[in-house]
C-alpha cells in the first residue's frame, strides 16, 4: 500500500527541485500543475480526459461544494472521488479565499467568517473546524488549512494582523484535522504562509507554521493583483523560509512564464483556472506564446494549433477549424481548446521535471522565455 504522504526530492538544479509525492491514491510528480475542478468538474473536460493530459492531481473548491451540492450530500454519495469519477488524489482549498472575496457579503471575527451565499443569499459560518469537516466529508487527499488572504496593497499593520489571525486559524485547523478519525490517517494537511510582500511577516508566518507542523506548505497571498515582478521578488525569499523537506505550493498561479519563474525559485505545486478559462474564451497557450483564436488571421490557417504539442487537438484539428468553432460559439471549441491548454501545461511541467533531472534547467528556462515571450 502507498504511504499516507511521502515527499521525495530526486534532483535539484539551483533552487528548482523535482521529485514526487506518494499517497494512497497515487503518485504526484513534482513540479506539479493541478487543474481546477471547482464544482466537482474541470469545465469542458471528462475526468478521464483530464488524466490523459498527464494530470496526477486536481483541485476541488470547498466553498462552492459546501453550497452546492453540499458536503454532507457528497459524503452520502460516497465522497468526491466517486461522485465525479476521479480516483487519483484531490486537493481541496479551505474556502477562505472565496469567502474573503465576498467583501459585501461577509463578516470576519476571531471565530471565523459569517457570509451569505452568492447563490441564494442563505447565511453560513465558515470556521477552521467547519472547513476541516467539509474537506473530510468530501474525502480530500490534501486538505488546506483555513486562512485569510488580504490584498497586498493593504496597510502593513492590517496585513500583520491578518497573518497572525491566519496562524491562529492554522493551529485550530491542525487540531480539527487531527481529530478527523480515519480521514486523518490517510490524508495530508498543508499550512498556508501569509504576509503579502513583506519578508519579515512571511518569516514570522513560516516559523509559526513550522512550529505547528504540516505535511506541506503553501505560499498564499500572491497572484492577487500584485503583478509578476512583485510576485517573483517575494518568491526570491518566501519558499526558502519554509521547511526544505516538504512540498511548497504556490496557490492560484498562473501563466506559463509564471510557472517557470516560480519553479526556478523553488516551488513544487501549482493550481490555476487560467488554462481552462482561457480555453473556453478562445485563447490557446503554446510553446511560442499565447494565441487568440478569435483573430481573423487564423480563419484559413491549416496548421495545427501548436506543432510541438502532442495533444489530440493538435494532432487532429487545424487552427482554421478551431477559429470557426470559437467564432461560432460552438461547445466543441471550448472542449478542444481546454484539452489543448491543459495538455500544454502538463507537457510544460514534464519538460521542467526533465530539465531539472538533467541539470539543464537554467538553459531550459532561458530558451522557454525566449520563445514564449516573443509572441
Amino acid at each position: 500500500m502507498m504511504p499516507r504522504f511521502a515527499f521525495t526530492i530526486s534532483a535539484t538544479d539551483g533552487a528548482a527541485r523535482t521529485g514526487s509525492i506518494a499517497m494512497q491514491r497515487g503518485e504526484i510528480r513534482t513540479p506539479a500543475f493541478m487543474p481546477v475542478g471547482t464544482a466537482a468538474t474541470v469545465k469542458a473536460m471528462k475526468p478521464e480526459a483530464v488524466r490523459q493530459t498527464g494530470a496526477d492531481i486536481i483541485l476541488g473548491n470547498t466553498y462552492h461544494l459546501m453550497l452546492r451540492p453540499g458536503a454532507e450530500r457528497v459524503a452520502r454519495l460516497g465522497g468526491l472521488h466517486r461522485f465525479m469519477n476521479w480516483q487519483r488524489p484531490i486537493l481541496t482549498d479551505s474556502g477562505g479565499y472565496q469567502v474573503m472575496s465576498l467583501s459585501d457579503l461577509r463578516k470576519l471575527t476571531e471565530t471565523g467568517v459569517e457570509f451569505r451565499s452568492h447563490i441564494d443569499g442563505s447565511k453560513h459560518m465558515l470556521t477552521p473546524e467547519r472547513s476541516m469537516e467539509i474537506q473530510r466529508l468530501l474525502g480530500s487527499d490534501i486538505v488546506m488549512a483555513f486562512d485569510e488572504c488580504p490584498r497586498a496593497d493593504r496597510p502593513r499593520d492590517e496585513i500583520a494582523a491578518s497573518m497572525e489571525l491566519s496562524m491562529r486559524w492554522a493551529r485550530r485547523s491542525r487540531e480539527a484535522f487531527d481529530g478527523g478519525g480515519e480521514h486523518a490517517d490517510r490524508a495530508a494537511l498543508f499550512g498556508i504562509q501569509q504576509g503579502a510582500l513583506d519578508e519579515e511577516l512571511r518569516r514570522i508566518s513560516a516559523e509559526k507554521l513550522t512550529e505547528i507542523g504540516f505535511d506541506g506548505y503553501a505560499v498564499g497571498g500572491l497572484a492577487v493583483g500584485e503583478g509578476q515582478e512583485a510576485m517573483f521578488a517575494t518568491l526570491d525569499f518566501a519558499p526558502a523560509q519554509l521547511p526544505p523537506d516538504r512540498p511548497r505550493y504556490l496557490m492560484g498561479v498562473g501563466k506559463p512564464d509564471d510557472l517557470v519563474g516560480a519553479v526556478e525559485r523553488g516551488i513544487d505545486m501549482f493550481d490555476c483556472v487560467l488554462p481552462s478559462r482561457s480555453g473556453r474564451n478562445g485563447q490557446a497557450f503554446t510553446w511560442n506564446g499565447a494565441l487568440n483564436l478569435r483573430n481573423a488571421r487564423f480563419a484559413e490557417d491549416s496548421d495545427p494549433l501548436d506543432d510541438r504539442c502532442s495533444c489530440p487537438t493538435c494532432a487532429t484539428y487545424s487552427r482554421a477549424y478551431l477559429h470557426h468553432l470559437v467564432k461560432a460559439g460552438e461547445m466543441l471549441g471550448a472542449m478542444l481548446m481546454t484539452e489543448h491548454n491543459l495538455s500544454f501545461y502538463q507537457q510544460l511541467m514534464q519538460a521542467m521535471r526533465d530539465a531539472i533531472g538533467d541539470g539543464r534547467f537554467t538553459a531550459f528556462a532561458s530558451d522557454f522565455r525566449r520563445d514564449y515571450l516573443k509572441a
